[in-house]
């Protein structure tokens, strides 16, 4: 699928085509490249934006990941006999000054669903090609599609058909074309201070296939019980999602290699396929579940900062407890199991999807801060921020998109269930170590807890109390209900038992 920005001036189909490489930073599976190399000459474009990397979502972390990328996608061009272009600025500036040396082009690039500085900068491209004769196709990367005829019942099939089609090999002979840099710049030069990552995860395609390979057939036996706990869910889970983000790995080739997996289980005796039907099972509903929240962004961008159900607008409103917002971002709560997973993912750039659900369910209904300033924290500090699974997914666990349920995790009982040794409770939060059992995970209970850790910042039991009252009173209203059932109609998951649980609700309404 592509979408097309063309004059409606008659022009020859150029001799030079531009690919801008954007999130999708390969060769392989690149239906803009093999459109590119098809066509005649190709120059490919990777233009650094430091008005990208001034945002409050953006961070170190996360341009020492995507630099990475790029510098593997540089390897892989030199190794095929081309360069790639690197441009320092606005992407049409890199435009003009192409044009300038190379006279007229064509240009294609994937799709992106990003964040509304990428949107805005997309529709001005779009805008500079019409007004200069300048083709710009854009094809389907991901299982997301664009325009106004979505039919939310059929995704799924469409989905499916999409991952199902051939992968494209890198072309046997690409006609490359050099232009401009092909140097990256450093974080500093983009204004971006070290932010306390550790341990980066290893970037760029090389890393990628090795990761889908250990996941495959080594590491995600225990997928499905082991990827809700931070402990356990380090090693089991797939951790692609950098390289998805990046682009190093596209979706359909994750897809297909966990099918070509499944087949080969298939095959072994009942005895010796142990519990990998049931993890690749779970692993393909969530490589589902990554495009089904993207689309959401894809078909309603002002989600990035309004809730999806608008009668929720202004149930947290700013001006927000800046002390509160400050002890979330460091991890220091006074509730240790939060804690300690705000440290880990400051240090590592990735955790575990439940304690992310639970890290945004503490910040929203028990320090009550609105999720636009919480997501940014969390953003921030996520090597896989991608802004269409990111924004969705802050307001699900925030309550506020009016058709999933209200879930409202126990910072302690967590702790309890997803650290049940406390060996990375202690780890993170150090100030505990000498403590075990309840004292490590309810410190306050102690007639002298410790004198360096925090007292908790609120009583979650009141808290949780407060934030249940809130928001069922508004969700109990019939302006909620009425605009749940649009909010549905636009976003909502068509899987059997969410069908059945909503007319379920439906006919509890209707008496």
């Amino acid at each position: 699928m592509k979408t097309s920005t063309r004059s409606s001036k008659h022009i020859d189909e150029p001799a030079l085509t531009v690919v801008w490489y954007k999130k999708d930073l390969r060769l392989e599976d690149h239906e803009a490249l093999c459109v590119a190399s098809a066509a005649g000459r190709v120059l490919p474009l990777y233009v650094v934006e430091p008005d990208y990397w001034a945002l409050p979502d953006t961070s170190y972390r996360q341009w020492g990941l995507l630099r990475g990328a790029v510098e593997s996608l540089r390897d892989q061009i030199a190794d095929h006999g081309g360069r790639l272009t690197i441009h320092i600025g606005a992407v049409v500036d890199a435009l003009k000054e192409i044009r300038s040396d190379h006279g007229p082009f064509r240009l294609v690039a994937h799709m992106e669903t990003g964040n509304a500085w990428t949107f805005a900068r997309d529709k001005q491209v779009h805008c500079w090609c019409r007004d200069h004769d300048i083709a710009f196709d854009e094809f389907q990367q991901y299982g997301i599609w664009r325009g106004p005829a979505l039919d939310r019942n059929k995704w799924a099939k469409r989905w499916d058909a999409m991952m199902s089609e051939s992968i494209r090999p890198v072309p046997e002979k690409i006609d490359w074309v050099s232009f401009g840099d092909e140097k990256l710049l450093e974080a500093k030069d983009l204004g971006l201070k070290h932010d306390g990552i550790q341990d980066l995860q290893p970037p760029g395609r090389a890393a990628a296939l090795k990761t889908l390979e250990s996941f495959l057939y080594d590491r995600g036996e225990p997928y499905q019980k082991a990827m809700s706990s931070p402990v356990t869910g380090e090693t089991a889970c797939s951790r692609l999602s950098p390289h998805l983000v990046a682009g190093s790995l596209s979706m359909r080739e994750i897809y297909q290699a966990t099918l070509k997996r499944q087949a080969e289980i298939a095959e072994l005796p009942k005895s010796e396929r142990g519990l990998w039907p049931g993890a690749l099972k779970s692993f393909i509903g969530r490589l589902h579940w990554h495009c089904h929240f993207m689309q959401k962004l894809e078909a309603e961008p002002e989600i990035e900062w309004l809730p999806m159900a608008r009668i929720y607008e202004g149930l947290r409103p700013p001006p927000n407890d800046d002390a509160r917002l400050t002890a979330f971002a460091t991890g220091h709560t006074g509730y240790p199991f939060v804690d300690a997973c705000m440290r880990y993912l400051k240090a590592t750039g990735w955790i575990n999807f439940r304690m992310r659900a639970m890290l945004m369910s503490f910040a929203s209904y028990n320090l009550w801060l609105p999720w636009q300033q919480s997501g940014e924290v969390l953003a921030r500090l996520f090597t896989d921020y991608e802004p269409g699974i990111h924004w969705p997914q802050t307001q699900m666990q925030s309550g506020e998109t009016g058709i999933n349920a209200v879930r409202i995790y126990s910072p302690v009982k967590q702790g309890y269930d997803q650290d049940p040794t406390g060996d990375f409770t202690r780890a993170w939060v150090p100030e505990l170590a000498a403590l075990d059992g309840s004292e490590l995970q309810e410190p306050w209970t102690l007639d002298n807890p410790p004198s360096n850790y925090p007292a908790p910042i609120v009583d979650y039991r009141e808290t949780t109390r407060d934030a249940k009252q809130r928001i069922y009173a508004l969700r109990r209203t019939s302006e909620a209900k009425s605009e749940a059932a649009e909010v549905f109609e636009k976003h909502g998951s068509r899987k059997p038992r969410e069908l059945r649980e909503r007319r379920s609700r439906k006919a509890a309404q209707n008496g």
